[in-house]
């Protein structure tokens, strides 16, 4: 692997000459770091020299992030969550195209200090891809064969948060599954999907939680109750477009992930607030619908939690741009939830497919009979009675043996 450009070092008038024999167009009009860029991209870079090769190379630290690549071609490594900070690491244009990197790839290798007019670090060479040599074969999420998810998140007998063991009770929670939760304004779905959050991680999957518009006070509220997590949040008072790249990133880095063989887990609280972002209900598909089982040998999984906002017509819209690829549906009310039930699920509304799949024949009737049992009464008797009896149990087989 080549030394790092040293074009950042060079006089404008070098630049120029540079961009005209490379004929980059309009290159007097490109600000500095654009015009850069785009002499890297044409394959125009500057060596630097060896003695300078040298002291930067004992000068180095060892770091470790996230690639978060720019639209112009260059990107940045993220070391300390998934935002812009002043520890970043540069990483080339030229560097991304010959290692052939991804949005959302992680990144090792050396990183020297910033030379004259540079404001970050920048890479010196890759060592490791996603834990992997940069020279190895790299596999692409969406080549690779999607399987039914067959492997329970959480087995029947494991005791658990009321609220995990209700929607396990309605559908069981599974590796490379679409859960949509259809919620109302103050039905719990903060409290649901942080307790989802602490069981993902207590079975030992990856966490990444994708907050959109939230509001600023709530992420480190998040990063409280969940410290395990990798957290990609756009706060509501940053523009619609930073919400989109702190969505891409974050799906390109769960997918990099599941590709080298991870079970990793996203939640998303809201696919409605992304929508808003993407100016389109429909583009949210694509984000919900990466979630999927991987079938070959080596592969992990993607599973996506997603919420959609029922409050406005965006709502109604992602729902009907999703309709029937979830692998589980719940729903949550915000009636249910003034009354002080726990957890605030219509009962009736919550279906998955699959499930005989995952449930044994056994469990798989006494779950039909439970659920014949709440389906004759109405909303809030049904949730009202699921949660005495979950909370008169230990765990869901202790539950459903004494039906």
């Amino acid at each position: 692997m080549r030394a790092l450009t040293a074009l950042r070092d060079e006089h404008l008038a070098d630049l120029h000459r540079r961009a005209r024999e490379l004929d980059v167009p309009r290159y007097r009009m490109l600000p500095r770091d654009e015009l850069i860029e785009a002499i890297e991209e044409r394959g125009g870079e500057s060596e630097a020299s060896p003695e300078e090769a040298a002291a930067e190379e004992i000068e180095a630290e060892e770091i470790t992030g996230v690639l978060d690549r720019m639209p112009q071609g260059y990107g940045f490594l993220r070391l300390s969550g998934m935002n812009e900070a002043e520890g970043d690491v540069y990483v080339s244009a030229s560097q991304i195209r010959r290692c052939e990197l991804r949005p959302g790839d992680q990144v090792t290798g050396p990183a020297r200090q910033p030379r004259r007019g540079e404001r970050h670090r920048a890479l010196i060479r890759v060592e490791s891809v996603n834990g992997q040599s940069p020279e190895g074969e790299r596999r692409h999420f969406e080549d690779l064969t999607a399987a039914p998810p067959h492997r329970r998140l959480l087995a029947p007998d494991a005791p658990g948060d009321p609220l995990v063991r209700a929607v396990d009770l309605l559908g069981p929670l599974a590796f490379g599954q679409r859960v949509l939760v259809l919620a109302q304004p103050r039905s719990g779905r903060t409290t649901l999907l942080r307790a989802l959050g602490t069981a993902v991680a207590e079975a030992g999957a990856h966490l990444s939680i994708l907050l959109a518009d939230e509001r600023p006070e709530e992420v480190p509220q998040w990063e409280r109750a969940l410290p395990q997590a990798e957290i990609f949040a756009a706060t509501a008072d940053q523009e619609p477009r930073e919400q989109i790249r702190a969505a891409e990133l974050a799906m390109g880095h769960a997918k990099r992930l599941a590709e080298s063989g991870e079970d990793v887990v996203v939640l998303i609280d809201s696919l409605s607030r992304l929508a808003l972002g993407y100016r389109d209900a429909a583009r949210v598909k694509r984000i919900f619908g990466a979630g999927r089982e991987l079938d070959e040998e080596g592969s992990g999984s993607l599973t996506v939690i997603a919420t959609v906002l029922e409050s406005d017509d965006r709502g109604a819209d992602v729902r009907e741009a999703l309709e029937t690829t979830e692998n589980l549906l719940l729903r949550l009310d915000a009636g249910l939830a003034a009354k002080g039930i726990v957890p605030a699920l219509v009962v009736t509304d919550s279906r998955a497919s699959g499930e005989d799949e995952l449930r044994d024949p056994d469990e798989m009737e006494r779950v039909r009979r439970l659920r014949a049992e709440l389906a004759e009464m109405d909303p809030d008797e049904a949730a009202q009675a699921l949660s005495d009896q979950i909370v008169a149990t230990g765990n869901n087989a202790e539950l459903l043996s004494r039906l």
